[in-house]
């Protein structure tokens, strides 16, 4: 699902430029778990941008679902994007002037769905967003954005599912019910997930941990090995 080839990424700074990934090489199967696990500052984050195509990366190979971001322009990573990805970062990036249910909708939409809201519906009730669908991001708290923003990226049951400390913000009976919808989707539909967490009993969930330090792998980088039969 994922190859990442000697991938870099340098981004330009006042102070100068700045290394941020540093010749990553990197294989995630289709269907696997993931935690990304590292401290503050190591590449976390920027590694799942570099993924989801909404960096580019400086210098090296990524591939995603047989398509080399490399190739694509700005709108051919983001029909990419439309047709592969749930993504769910710590910002959000709900639409403000747009309800909850508006916004979970929007994936269902774009793919030409004429069951967009009635799904939307249906994804809000499993999160305890029901009664809060016609609520805007203002009027919601950030637990609450986070879970429209998860609701969201389940929406098209998509091929691939990144998220960045997916349940920071939610309380332990909340975030337990998200992971349960997370890894039920990859269960369910062969989805691959890519969790960037803290939570050292959440990266035990998953089938691997790769752990990033200064820009670099520094284990995990390739899926283990199944034992083979006979």
């Amino acid at each position: 699902m994922i190859r990442l080839e000697t991938v870099s990424l340098t981004l330009a700074t006042e102070a100068g430029p700045v290394n941020i990934l540093r010749g990553i090489d990197l294989v995630m199967a289709p269907g696997e778990t993931v935690a990304v696990v590292g401290p503050s500052g190591s590449g976390k984050t920027s590694l799942l941008m570099v993924i989801a195509g909404l960096e580019r990366a400086t210098g090296g190979l990524v591939e995603v679902a047989g398509q080399d971001l490399g190739s694509l322009d700005e709108d051919g990573r983001a029909r990419f994007r439309r047709d592969t990805l749930g993504i769910v970062f710590q910002s959000f990036h709900l639409i403000p002037s747009m309800t909850a249910l508006e916004n979970v909708a929007i994936p269902l939409e774009l793919a030409g769905r004429r069951d967009a809201f009635s799904v939307a519906a249906s994804l809000l009730e499993p999160v305890g967003l029901s009664a809060r669908a016609g609520h805007y991001p203002g009027q919601l708290s950030g637990g609450e954005q986070q879970r429209v923003a998860l609701a969201r990226a389940f929406a098209a049951e998509p091929k691939l599912l990144l998220a960045d400390e997916p349940t920071a913000s939610l309380d332990l009976a909340t975030g337990e019910r998200i992971l349960e919808l997370m890894f039920g989707l990859s269960r369910r539909n062969g989805t691959t997930l890519v969790l960037v967490t803290h939570d050292p009993a959440l990266a035990r969930r998953c089938d691997r941990i790769v752990e990033i330090a200064d820009g670099v792998i520094a284990t995990g980088a390739q899926p283990p090995r199944r034992a083979s039969g006979g």
